[in-house]
């Protein structure tokens, strides 16, 4: 993989990751008070529905970016060699390890998060320095195998299908599809 379509790989995930975290933030805030063991009234309810924000706009473009640019580079050196048939399993051994990846910098920024939505009147800063010093590194780091665990197999369907949606519509209409045309692809992968 040549080092302009690294770079490509990686602002283009950062960006896409940034806005669909903070277009859905409020969403995920009500889905975790809802989840939150103190009932939604006590977690917050619908009062500081964007607490926890910073850590996901702090988190959500490397998080993202560190998946793709790993995607990337693992499906170009899979690609070598391999047989067509054997295409969707390089999509799916990419996107796995590129969710390895990528939860090494997404559970940390979504302890803070979560922890933040629970707790509206505390801030981001002050819930990172609690977990710290409480817990240590290991702290920002709960959940680590869980949430790749559940995001795996999420991506072993939806990657190789998001190429395959491409290809089809490349091989359709004649030409490499452009990116709108990719992200029709991706939102019905996903």
């Amino acid at each position: 993989m040549e080092a302009r379509e690294s770079w490509a790989a990686l602002a283009a995930g950062g960006v896409a990751g940034v806005c669909v975290d903070l277009i859905l933030f409020p969403l995920d805030t009500v889905k975790t008070r809802l989840q939150s063991p103190q009932g939604f009234r006590k977690a917050g309810g619908f009062r500081g529905i964007y607490a926890g924000v910073p850590s996901t706009a702090i988190g959500s473009f490397p998080n993202a970016a560190a998946f793709f640019i790993t995607y990337e580079n693992v499906k170009s050196m899979l690609y070598h060699g391999s047989t067509s048939y054997l295409t969707p399993a390089a999509h799916m051994v990419a996107a796995s390890l590129g969710e390895v990846v990528a939860c090494l910098i997404r559970v940390p920024s979504e302890v803070v998060k979560q922890r933040a939505q629970v707790s509206p009147s505390s801030s981001t800063l002050r819930i990172l320095s609690h977990t710290l010093y409480h817990e240590g590194i290991q702290g920002l780091y709960r959940g680590y195998k869980s949430t790749v665990l559940r995001e795996i197999p999420f991506s072993l369907v939806q990657f190789p299908l998001w190429e395959s949606l491409k290809d089809l519509w490349s091989w359709k209409q004649g030409h490499v599809v452009d990116s709108w045309q990719s992200a029709v692809c991706g939102a019905f992968a996903g």
